[in-house]
């Protein structure tokens, strides 16, 4: 298995540091550390002709405060440690700690400190008696200091990588590290947020691991504007303020943004006056960064020109449990409804994801400052999927891509893009000069797709049940 080596357009005498990560939603781990570095003033080049699944990165840092601040903000990561030694075996191992400069280890070794020293292994476990063994091969290292293991000043750690495959453990481990531990991730967030603990919640509020990722691609940090065109009920606008962002959005459906109508949580059936958007910020001591949140259609934006924002982070419905629409004129009521006055806007119409995203990319390039980023939510359906299939526009560049499964034959895939040019009028019209055209003209396209799906392994479950 390859080790990842990320390494950075600085001078080599940076420290290297081990990063731990979490093994879930591996496709969005890289752009997010990538996001955040770049956050805090690291440069990112690519070393490595693939990164992997590894839970284990090697990264080159400038200083302990960026590898630090990158702690504080991400929910990919779990650990990250001052990496004092690496081999493929114990005595590879030994020999690249001895090799590690003396005078980088004694500050935090001398007689006056206090130390303790941890195993932790990906996928195996050992008993307490091969951990002490461990631990004891050590003795080398000049520690002068008292091991202290309820509050020591520092932790130092045996990390040992035993391979992807839970099937096929191998006897000994295929990498060997050991790092003084600087600082752990913001994994708790995802527990402390969870929707299920949350004040209002609709049938799409997305996850708030996934929210807290998507503001970090979206590099959202304090005394930030960010917007949601298609808001729901606030999960993304939660995680931006959570780092310290000004927050605001608009949503077409009246009940949503107001907290009205039914509820959708079991077993009750109405929502309460404490379920609305402006609750959730409060319900995280985050009310002071909810600037507001308007009823409005985004593919009429009503903002004035001059408005800017940090970023726009948003979860466009697909047609599956939310419906995808927009308000009409008189000229374009549907037939068979009867004309309202000339002053009414009539029922909404259907509103084509391809129009959708087009309208979206148009706004972020005209509203967001220039290095905003724009991240979306993209359904595909992978069968038919390409990445021309991506909208493009000429004021945005395309950061990065990663695909979530939602079945057998659909994902979406997180969009990041960055604003690098200045909006003009013809700009607007680009996607249709280039012939661009998204898949999904019909409005209910990406619905019947997915459901066409469905719709087969049940027949094909039947089928073999008959059989």
């Amino acid at each position: 298995m390859r080790i990842l080596a990320v390494a950075m357009a600085l001078p080599c005498s940076l420290n290297r540091y081990l990063l731990l990560l979490a093994q879930e939603h591996l496709e969005f781990r890289l752009p997010e550390i990538k996001s955040l570095l770049s956050l805090f003033g690291g440069q990112f080049t690519n070393s490595q002709e693939t990164y992997g699944k590894s839970p284990f990165w090697i990264l080159s840092i400038p200083s302990e405060d960026i590898a630090r601040n990158l702690m504080k903000r991400t929910v990919c990561a779990k650990s990250i440690f001052e990496l004092w030694g690496h081999g493929k075996s114990p005595e590879e191992l030994y020999s690249s700690l001895k090799n590690y400069p003396v005078e980088k280890m004694v500050p935090f070794l001398h007689s006056g400190s206090t130390y303790k020293i941890k195993i932790h292994t990906f996928n195996k476990t050992l008993t307490q008696e091969e951990k002490v063994k461990r631990i004891d091969a050590l003795e080398f290292l000049p520690f002068e200091g008292k091991v202290n293991l309820k509050n020591p000043q520092h932790i130092f750690s045996v990390l040992e990588d035993y391979g992807l495959d839970p099937n096929c453990i191998p006897e000994n481990p295929h990498n060997i590290y050991f790092g003084r531990w600087i600082a752990d991730g913001q994994r708790e967030l995802i527990e402390s947020y969870s929707v299920k603990k949350r004040h209002f919640i609709g049938n799409t509020s997305m996850d708030a691991g996934l929210s807290f990722i998507m503001a970090n691609h979206g590099k959202v940090k304090e005394n930030d504007i960010v917007f949601d065109p298609f808001v729901g009920t606030g999960g993304l606008l939660v995680a931006s303020a959570h780092f310290g962002a000004y927050v605001c959005g608009t949503d077409i459906d009246y009940n949503t943004v107001h907290g009205l109508g039914k509820a959708s949580r079991k077993n009750q059936k109405w929502r309460g006056p404490d379920e609305n958007i402006r609750a959730n910020l409060r319900q995280y001591g985050l009310e002071k960064y909810y600037l507001d949140v308007l009823v409005s259609d985004a593919s009429k934006p009503s903002w004035r020109k001059g408005t800017y924002f940090d970023a726009i982070i948003t979860d466009p419905p697909y047609g599956i449990r939310e419906s995808t629409r927009r308000t009409g004129s008189q000229r374009e009521t549907p037939k068979g409804i009867e004309k309202c006055p000339e002053s009414h806007v009539p029922v909404s119409l259907s509103y084509h994801l391809s129009d959708m995203f087009f309208d979206l990319l148009n706004f972020a390039a005209e509203t967001l400052i220039l290095g905003g980023r724009l991240v979306y939510w993209l359904p595909v359906y992978t069968p038919e999927y390409t990445v021309d299939m991506v909208p493009w526009h000429p004021c945005l560049k395309l950061i990065s891509n990663c695909e979530q499964k939602l079945s057998s034959h659909t994902s979406r895939r997180l969009i990041t893009m960055e604003k690098v040019k200045k909006f003009e009028n013809r700009d607007q019209y680009s996607h249709l000069l280039s012939g661009q055209c998204l898949p999904y003209q019909g409005h209910n396209s990406f619905r019947e797709r997915y459901f066409s799906g469905l719709t087969k392994r049940i027949a094909k479950e039947e089928k073999s049940v008959q059989e």
